[in-house]
């Protein structure tokens, strides 16, 4: 059983418990830290984001459409829907010769409350282009037009733009692309469960280039500079992955993932983490992820925009603090 990495308290009582396992490794992949089962196949959702971004570099549609560094850093977003992720996604729609029809991914609200708020105010309703992954979405359709291929389906496993994100998953991932077990997720993208150790590894991969082709190399590096300079991008005002990657100062970049899952880059430690929540609780994944930051020093627990992560105060709808959520005791110090 995997150990409780989080706990939420209420009145000096615990009121929750979270159980989950971490995984920290090198590009060797060695594993440097391991809390848990670290050989479970999880699905990592919006979290390798960026493993899917790489063909859009590698087939040279980036260049070809003069992809710029903050689109390369919505290509690995799960975005809030404020007009600075939409207005640019809308605008890379049409350099491709696409709409937002074209999008597989659904409409839903923005998930910034101030956006989804004034969008009700006016009566408008919410489209594809305010889907959290439709920067994602774009990268694909960006691929497809380079290569001159079917857009039309584009989200399906067997479109060859799929096969080509799949082929560079399990690369990176050292997996067996065939041995992936399939999944569709929230966007009608596919999503591939991989061994936490596995994701770990294809993570530190990105920071740590040494072994990596030069054109694969190249991929890692500008989706990692792009990651690393536009966090408001790759997530939205306010978020956890926004928060940790300024507190980071250059030392992490991190994404989350839907269900309780979030990596993070090391570059310079040269490692990769990848975390997954047993009950799928995000609020427990990012003070997860907040406290292996600083286990790592890649990140200053003094740090405000990490603080509100790694020990926030619980309160109820008067604005009393009545508890909080912490790291528990698994999570005090690296394993031995």
């Amino acid at each position: 059983m995997n150990p409780i990495l989080v706990e939420v308290t209420r009145g000096g009582q615990v009121e929750s418990r979270h159980r989950g396992s971490i995984a920290v490794a090198d590009a060797s992949g060695k594993l440097v830290a391991a809390w848990g089962d670290v050989e479970a196949a999880v699905y990592p959702r919006s979290a390798f984001k960026s493993l899917q971004a790489i063909p859009l570099i590698e087939s040279g549609a980036a260049d070809a459409f003069g992809v710029g560094e903050d689109e390369l850093a919505l290509a690995c977003a799960s975005h809030s829907g404020e007009p600075m992720h939409v207005e640019r996604v809308e605008a890379w729609l049409a350099r491709i010769d696409c709409r937002e029809a074209d999008l597989a991914c659904g409409p839903h609200l923005p998930l910034y409350e101030p956006a989804a708020h004034a969008m009700l105010r006016a009566g408008e309703r919410p489209c594809r282009l305010h889907n959290n992954c439709s920067g994602k979405h774009t990268g694909f359709l960006s691929v497809a037009r380079h290569l001159h291929i079917a857009v039309e389906g584009y989200e399906r496993p067997d479109h060859p733009v799929q096969v080509m994100a799949r082929q560079a998953i399990a690369e990176l991932c050292d997996v067996k692309a065939d041995a992936m077990p399939v999944g569709i997720d929230g966007c009608a993208a596919p999503n591939y469960a991989i061994p936490l150790g596995n994701l770990a590894r294809a993570m530190a991969r990105l920071g740590d280039r040494a072994k990596l082709n030069p054109t694969r190399a190249e991929a890692a590096k500008r989706l990692l500079d792009a990651w690393k300079a536009h966090p408001g991008l790759v997530s939205g005002t306010g978020r956890a992955c926004a928060d940790l990657i300024e507190a980071g100062r250059g030392r992490t970049v991190v994404k989350t993932g839907a269900e309780g899952v979030f990596t993070a880059v090391l570059p310079e430690k040269g490692f990769g983490v990848a975390l997954k929540i047993d009950d799928g609780a995000t609020r427990a994944a990012e003070t997860a992820m907040a406290k292996v930051l600083t286990l790592f020093d890649a990140a200053d627990k003094n740090e405000p925009k990490l603080a509100k992560h790694l020990r926030p105060a619980v309160r109820n709808w008067r604005g009393d603090e009545v508890g909080e959520r912490r790291a528990t005791e698994a999570l005090a110090r690296l394993p031995q």
